[in-house]
């Protein structure tokens, strides 16, 4: 998914911009990247932080750097940030997001004979370029922001820094991803985790609106784009990204996971010994499972957290099944004979998970009972990088599906939990995983426990509905081109 962080000073600024960028780091865990501008102009710098944290990796940079304002990112797979010079002037930029139909802007591009791109992401046009070529093809750069959001299908949030010092901060058009400005004297800071800031001694004073641009200066901030109507900021990032002090929307992710926990344990109510989480986004939601229960919680697995990163991440399968077998410890006192809940904050795959009850059982666990803080996966993420998964089939949901219907299963009708369909599909993961129970949350109780509306909330992955297309997109696939695609809502594009 990614983060990222900016900063500008009346001061050096870099010493906030280091630890800024370094509390994204639970958002991603393959390039890191900072850009200062200083009395000599940019200085950047960009590694590789797949095998070591951000702060190992930066610290000569941090030494180094000096400049009274500058932005850093977290990032999924591309270099950035990129310093661009063009005819609205050099800056340097940053984005979080995912463009779905960069191959198509680049063919459409390359028609002009005119475009060229430079930087190549694992062999491809990288992201952040092509989102900063889109802003120079327009003459001013609210318009060309506003060009790009209205071009970009996905997602993209942003940071521009001019080499003038002033700090553009962007919303993604529809606020899938939250953009948060902070303030204390003679500095302000634009992040997208909140958890950024308090000890930095910043105070959220601002939070962008869905394809909202403001213009930050150590003095203050203003609003060159107004934000559209339109809201669908993710709602995993309550159940899984987002950090636990952090807040969106005003609502704080660790109070959203104990109502998440809460609503469990009330629909779905067991008798045993113990209520634990998978470490760590599961803590949270089996804390609120136990207090609603009036269960004892306990760790009956604890996460070696010194080295080992979150296991969605990399690409490959069996890094995955090793870092999630290496990664969490048995406390065998808890385990043996004991009747055991679990809580987990998803089943993507369902491998790790199958692992870890067979570790259970060998432990000696007599029963282990899952509560999942999301209703079931079924539809592949088109918005953000939430999994390096490029087949919607890698979902333990789809391919029970496919065992029980075949290649061409109305997939809709396993969204009801209620219909006889979903509780076959439950039942047969519940068998496949050796649970002793199975239950997922439900989107209503997912929904109430976050606090916001439904309609400001992306819950594609679970319902197939995308808010940004009228009626939304339950047909089925949750892939293909359909007609709902068409009238998409949209912000003005400046200039035209």
């Amino acid at each position: 998914m990614g983060g990222f962080f900016g900063a500008v000073s009346a001061q050096d600024c870099v010493a906030d911009l280091f630890f800024g960028t370094d509390y994204h780091s639970h958002l991603g865990t393959m390039r890191g990247g900072m850009a200062v501008l200083g009395e000599k102009g940019f200085q950047r710098a960009i590694h590789d932080i797949s095998n070591a944290q951000f702060r190992s990796k930066f610290e000569d940079d941090f030494k180094n750097f000096e400049g009274r304002s500058g932005v850093g990112v977290i990032s999924d797979n591309e270099d950035q940030p990129l310093i661009i010079s063009s005819h609205l002037g050099l800056y340097a930029i940053t984005t979080v997001g995912v463009v779905t139909n960069l191959s198509s802007l680049v063919k459409e591009l390359y028609k002009s004979h005119s475009v060229q791109f430079s930087e190549m992401s694992r062999g491809g046009v990288n992201p952040t370029e092509l989102v900063a070529t889109l802003i120079n093809s327009q003459e001013t750069l609210e318009a060309g922001v506003r060009y790009a959001q209205s071009k970009i299908e996905g997602s993209c949030s942003m940071l521009i820094l001019t080499d003038e010092g002033e700090l553009y901060a962007v919303r993604d058009r529809y606020g899938r991803t939250p953009v948060v400005l902070g303030m204390k004297k003679d500095a302000l800071a634009a992040a997208m985790e909140t958890c950024s800031f308090s000890n930095l001694g910043y105070a959220p004073v601002h939070e962008l609106g869905p394809g909202e641009m403001t213009r930050c200066t150590c003095e203050g901030f203003e609003t060159v784009l107004p934000a559209g109507e339109q809201m669908a900021v993710c709602s995993f990032l309550w159940v899984y990204f987002g950090y636990p002090s952090s807040s969106y929307e005003g609502r704080n992710v660790e109070m959203a996971r104990y109502r998440c926990g809460g609503a469990l344990a009330r629909r779905n109510p067991v008798d045993a010994d113990s209520v634990g989480g998978v470490p760590d986004s599961g803590v949270a939601h089996a804390l609120g499972y136990a207090v609603e229960a009036g269960i004892r919680y306990a760790r009956p697995f604890v996460k070696y957290t010194p080295t080992w990163p979150r296991s969605f991440m990399p690409p490959n399968p069996k890094e995955r099944a090793l870092i999630a077998q290496m990664k969490l410890i048995p406390i065998p006192g808890l385990i043996k004979g004991k009747k055991l809940i679990f809580c987990d904050d998803s089943i993507v795959r369902g491998t790790q998970l199958q692992d870890q009850v067979t570790r259970l059982y060998d432990d000696g666990a007599k029963e282990i009972h899952m509560r999942i803080a999301c209703p079931p996966l079924l539809y592949q993420c088109r918005f953000l990088n939430f999994s390096r998964s490029k087949n919607v089939m890698d979902l333990a949901t789809r391919r029970i599906i496919r065992e029980i219907e075949g290649d061409n299963a109305d997939i809709a009708a396993y969204l009801d939990p209620d219909g006889t369909p979903f509780k076959d599909m439950v039942g047969r993961i519940t068998q496949r995983l050796g649970l002793s129970s199975l239950a997922y949350q439900r989107l209503d109780d997912l929904v109430e426990a976050i606090g916001l509306p439904r309609e400001n909330l992306c819950t594609y992955c679970w319902s197939g509905e995308d808010v940004s297309k009228p009626g939304g997109c339950t047909h089925g696939c949750g892939l293909c081109d359909h007609p709902c695609a068409a009238g998409k809502a949209s912000l003005p594009v400046v200039g035209q």
